[in-house]
């Protein structure tokens, strides 16, 4: 369904939102992928991240509230594949390797 709520950002991601243009400007012609590392580097280095903490909890917070609404207006998280999981296949049986087999031709012959 896509009414539901969208889950919300870790404060990680928030913060990354901000700072990737600046990443981009500082390393021209960076790669996406790089454009992550270098904001994970530069994330682990950050000594005070209670700003974006309090952003992603606020978000948490709202996201909780939305989803409490959206249940209470008759949407629920078992209808949005969250009820059922796929069963596993069952496992089909092992085939002897040719050593078990020589193994065993070996056996008949020695009887």
């Amino acid at each position: 369904m896509s009414d539901k709520p969208k889950r919300p950002l870790s404060a990680y991601m928030l913060w990354l939102n901000s700072a990737r243009e600046s990443i981009k400007r500082e390393n021209p012609g960076i790669k996406v992928t790089e454009v992550a590392k270098r904001g994970g580097e530069l994330w682990r280095a950050m000594k005070d991240k209670s700003e974006w903490e309090a952003k992603a909890a606020k978000a948490k917070d709202d996201y909780d509230r939305a989803v409490k609404e959206f249940e209470a207006n008759g949407g629920s998280s078992a209808a949005n594949g969250g009820a059922k999981k796929r069963a596993k296949p069952a496992k089909k049986a092992s085939k002897k390797s040719k050593k078990e087999e020589s193994d065993e031709d070996d056996d008949d012959e020695s009887e």
